[in-house]
C-alpha cells in the first residue's frame, strides 16, 4: 500500500458498516465507486469483507491495496445508546476474512469518546486480540486513535483535534503495536509533527467529514510537510462531485509534493471544479 515514495493515499469506503445514513450518500451503489476508484489509481482502498470482492477480482496487477477493516460498533450515530460498543467483526477469526481476501493491511478503531470508558476499553481489547493473530500470520495493523467530543452540539459525536487529547491517543497506538497510525488532525496543522514523532511509523491523517475542498488541498498539505506520510479519505472523496479528479490531485501531492494550488488545478482540469 506504500509505493516507492514511502507514502499512501488510502480510500476509505468502509463506512456502511456503522449503519449510519448520511456516510452512505455517495456510496449507493459500490460496484460503481470501487471501479471508479480503481481508475482513478490511489495506493488502497478500505473496505469491510462484504464489499472486498469488488476490489479484489478486478483483473490485473495495478489495482490498489485491499485495506480491511476489522471491527464495528455504534459511535458514530447521532443519538446516544443505553450501550455503546465496539466489537471485532469475527471474534473466533478476526483477520481470517482479511487473509482470504488478500488483504495488505486490517485497520482497527482505538476510541476516546467522553463519558464513555468502556469503549476505550472495548477498543483496547481489540486491538489486544488482533496484535497476537496479525504477529502470526504477518498482516500489519493500522490503529485509528479517535478522539471524538459530546454529541450534544451538533448530534452525532464530532472529531476533537485538541492536541492535549490526539496525542497521547497515538502514542497508545503505538504502544499497542501498530504498525500504522490513520491519526486525526490536529486543529492546528503546525502541531501536527508531535503527532508524528509519537507515533514512530508511518502516520496517515484521517478526513473526517466532507470539509471545502481547498481548504482541506491546504490543510492536507500542511500535515504532510508536518512529517504525515499520507492520508486516509472518504467522505472528501467519494462525496465530492467528481472522485477520481480528487483523487489524482491527492496523489501528485502526496507523491509528488504539489502544491495547494497545483492540485486545485488537477482537480479542475475537467470543468467540474467544486
Amino acid at each position: 500500500m506504500f509505493n516507492e515514495s514511502g507514502k499512501c493515499l488510502d480510500v476509505a469506503v468502509d463506512h456502511g458498516v456503522f449503519n449510519e445514513y448520511d456516510f452512505l450518500d455517495g456510496l449507493e451503489n459500490m460496484e460503481s465507486v470501487v471501479r471508479s476508484l480503481v481508475n482513478a489509481g490511489p495506493d488502497a482502498v478500505q473496505t469491510n469483507y462484504g464489499q472486498s470482492d469488488i476490489l479484489q477480482r478486478t483483473p490485473g496487477k495495478s489495482k490498489p491495496a485491499l485495506v480491511m477493516r476489522a471491527d464495528y460498533g455504534n459511535p458514530y450515530n447521532a443519538q446516544t445508546h443505553k450501550v455503546m460498543f465496539s466489537e471485532l467483526q469475527n471474534e473466533e477469526e478476526p483477520i481470517l476474512e482479511a487473509l482470504r481476501m488478500d488483504a495488505s493491511c486490517i485497520v482497527v478503531n482505538l476510541l476516546l469518546v467522553p463519558g464513555e470508558p468502556a469503549l476505550h476499553r472495548a477498543s483496547l481489547r481489540n486491538i489486544g486480540r488482533l496484535r497476537g493473530v496479525c504477529d502470526r500470520y504477518g498482516m500489519p495493523m493500522m490503529i485509528e486513535p479517535l478522539v471524538m467530543k459530546g454529541n450534544d452540539s451538533r448530534g452525532g459525536y464530532q472529531v476533537d483535534g485538541n492536541k492535549k487529547l490526539v496525542v497521547p491517543l497515538v502514542r497508545q497506538a503505538r504502544e499497542l503495536g501498530a504498525d500504522v497510525i490513520k491519526a486525526d488532525p490536529t486543529d492546528h496543522v503546525e502541531d501536527y509533527h508531535e503527532v508524528v514523532e509519537a507515533a514512530r511509523c508511518p502516520v496517515l491523517v484521517r478526513g473526517g467529514g466532507k470539509a471545502d475542498l481547498k481548504d482541506l488541498f491546504t490543510k492536507s498539505y500542511g500535515y504532510l510537510q508536518q512529517g504525515a506520510m499520507g492520508l486516509v479519505y472518504g467522505r472528501n472523496i467519494y462525496q465530492h462531485p467528481n472522485p477520481s479528479q480528487i483523487v489524482k490531485a491527492f496523489m501528485q501531492m502526496i507523491h509528488n509534493g504539489a502544491t495547494p494550488e497545483a492540485a486545485w488545478q488537477i482537480y479542475s482540469t475537467d470543468g467540474k471544479g467544486n
